[in-house]
Formats: C-alpha cells, structure tokens, sequence
C-alpha cells in the first residue's frame, strides 16, 4: 500500500461487464447494502465510550470529537467515514501520503501530534519501534483481534502486535494493457528483454525499497539486501532500463495506461485490481523471480491528540463487517478471518486479490536494512535525478 496508494478515487468507478468482475453494480450500491449489515452489527457488539462532546482525556490539543488520520489514499471512502460517525459521533480528517518514507519524515519532522491513526507497512513499523515512534497497544482496549488470522497474530515485524494492528495486505507486481504488450510476461526480466518496444511506456514505482527490491530479484537477489555489491549490482541494472522509464510513479498512471500512453505499470496489487476489473484489456502478475508481500497497520503514534477516538477506530476496522465492506469496495485483502469467510467466492478466488500459496511462497515482506538504508537512498537519488 509498503504501498503507494493511487489518488484515482475509488468512489466513482463504474464497473462493466468484464471477464474479472467480481462485485455486482456500482461502489455507491454496495456501500448501501453493506452499511446497512454492518451498522446492525455494530448495534450489537459491545458498546463503546462515546464522549465526542467532552474534551479528550488524553493527548493535548485535540479538537473534540475529531479523528486526524494519516493514511494511504485508498485505505478510507466517505462510505466508511460516515459508518463511523453514525457509530461514534466522531469526524474523520482524513490526510494521505504516497509512502512510507514520506510518512516518516514528517512524523520525525515533529508531525506525530497532528495524528491519532496512521498506516505504516510492515517494515516501517519495525524502524518506527526503533525510532521511538510508536504508542504500545492497550490490548483491554482492543475488540476483535482474536478474529485476525494466525499468521497475523504473532507477525514478525511486532510480536505480538504491540504497537501495530493488522489492517491488509498485499502483493507488489506489473500490471499491463494486453493488447499492446506482446507475448506473456511473467516475471521482472521482460522490462529488459523488450526494452525497446516498451521504451518512454513503463512506469516503476517512486520507492526505493519496491523498485530496488524488484531489481535485486530479477539478479536473484533479496529484495532485503544488505550486499553492498548486490545493491550496486541492482543500481546498474536499474541504470541500463532508466532510458525506457516514462517516470517514477506510484499512484495517477491510470489515464494514461488506460488512453495508451503507457504499456506497462509496476504497480501495487490494490490499484492493480481495481484496474483490471475497470478495463478487461488489463492483466496483473506477481513475477516469478520474486516480489514483496506487504501487510500495512494501524497504529497510534507518540502524541496523538485523541487516543480515545483512535481506539475507536481501530476497534471499528477490525469489526468482521467493516473489515469485508473495506475489502468489497477498496480490494484491500483483508486479514480478518471472520470477514474473510464472508466474502463471496467469486472475491475469494480472485488469485490477483488473494494470491495461491505457491504465489506467495517467492515472495518476501520488505525487512530494514539498517546501515544499507543509506546505500540505498545513495543509488535512488542517483537513478532518479539522473
């Protein structure tokens, strides 16, 4: 979502006829059906502390009963702003970024008070841990994370989910118009091996972390290196595409894939999803050599102005009906087993949304690199402002 989000607004896409298409009418309908569910069950589960008019207990300088959160663009609608209010009283501010990275510099650039909620992946969790960053979890607080899966209870990037809860997860892959793209591509190495018919037509994502990692692994490398001579190795090569790159982008190439403009687009799989059931002529691949597999969270940063209200939220998301609305509309793959079991099939058998094991199996979660961190920044500034 370690993803860049698109800006592409979810909210008013029309989904036609095509072979992918696993939601029946428009986003606003589903929205309407599932609000519907989900506030019964909200109306049953255990009530929550709603003190929107008092002045919050904690954090200083809060605006009562406002959230501020700070998210990936796709990772909210008005649909799920308005399901929350209705439960809580509470006003959503909804603020977002185009990376981890971004994320990072502005909470170490003092702006962690501005926040009660932000969405950090899985690796950004760990270096915020170690940077201090983070709030530990009042689990007494928390409703609901028994129903997350196994895998997700004890994750590697915070045992035990001691700053962070789970929110969804991912892969990373090319997306691309079949229709102009010859052949079948199934891994990292047909950027290079056709280079020149997909010269100034292919995108790579603005992020370091991503765009090295998919390199390192089409050298059959880590997307984790921290071989100095590896992470070179991937510079070079990423040097010798960089004359067939249209940009850098991680979010708003839809137009331009869509019109022609572009062929082929390294995207998250989110925004992959969503293109492929717009347009039929889109197809989405994990490659073969390897990618990340990326789980992104909630957490409440050091000063949060309204702890209260972020409880609230969490507690909100990781309600089963919530969480399957959120997956419906937004092709967030969710982590909620209960929500999960609800899905139709026809959403459970999409492999772009929830990939095979053997899939998964070549992938890996994105890791820090400690010293490397500056290696990497070092060679993407080169690439990027060459």
């Amino acid at each position: 979502m370690p993803r860049k989000r698109s800006l592409y607004s979810t909210q008013f896409r029309q989904f036609g006829p095509t072979r992918r298409r696993f939601l029946q009418g428009s986003a606003a309908a589903i929205a309407g059906v599932t609000l519907s569910n989900c506030r019964q069950n909200i109306a049953e589960g255990p009530a929550t502390d709603e003190t929107t008019d008092a002045a919050p207990t904690d954090g200083g300088g809060a605006e009562p009963g406002v959230l501020h959160v700070y998210t990936w663009a796709d990772y909210t609608n008005d649909a799920l702003v308005e399901a929350f209010k209705e439960q809580t009283g509470i006003d959503v501010i909804v603020d977002v970024y185009d990376s981890n990275e971004t994320m990072l510099a502005k909470m170490q650039a003092g702006g962690g008070d501005a926040y009660s909620i932000i969405y950090p992946s899985d690796y950004m969790v760990q270096q915020m841990i170690e940077l201090g960053l983070l709030t530990s979890i009042d689990k007494d607080r928390i409703e609901g994370l028994d129903n997350i899966f196994d895998k997700w209870q004890d994750p590697a990037y915070d045992p035990g989910n001691t700053f962070s809860i789970p929110y969804a997860w991912g892969t990373t892959g090319l997306l691309y118009n079949k229709e102009v793209v010859s052949g079948t591509p199934t891994d990292w190495e047909y950027l290079w091996e056709n280079q020149g018919d997909l010269s100034r037509r292919i995108t790579l994502l603005d992020d370091v972390r991503e765009t090295m990692g998919a390199v390192l692994s089409s050298l059959g490398y880590s997307y984790n290196s921290t071989d100095p001579a590896e992470i070179e190795a991937a510079f070079d090569r990423l040097i010798e595409l960089k004359p067939a790159i249209a940009s850098f982008m991680s979010f708003g190439f839809e137009d331009a894939l869509f019109g022609g403009d572009l062929n082929m687009v390294m995207a998250y799989s989110v925004d992959a999803i969503a293109a492929t059931l717009e347009d039929e002529r889109m197809e989405y691949f994990v490659p073969e050599s390897g990618s990340s597999v990326w789980t992104d969270t909630m957490i409440i940063p050091v000063g949060a102005p309204n702890v209260d209200a972020a409880y609230q939220w969490i507690n909100f998301n990781l309600d089963p009906a919530i969480s399957q609305m959120s997956t419906e509309m937004l092709f967030n793959a969710t982590p909620n087993k209960v929500a999960f079991d609800n899905l139709s099939d026809e959403l459970i058998s999409n492999t772009d949304l929830f990939p095979p094991q053997e899939v998964l199996d070549r992938c890996e979660g994105i890791a820090p690199v400690g010293e490397a961190t500056a290696l990497y920044d070092e060679f993407w500034t080169r690439v990027t402002s060459a």
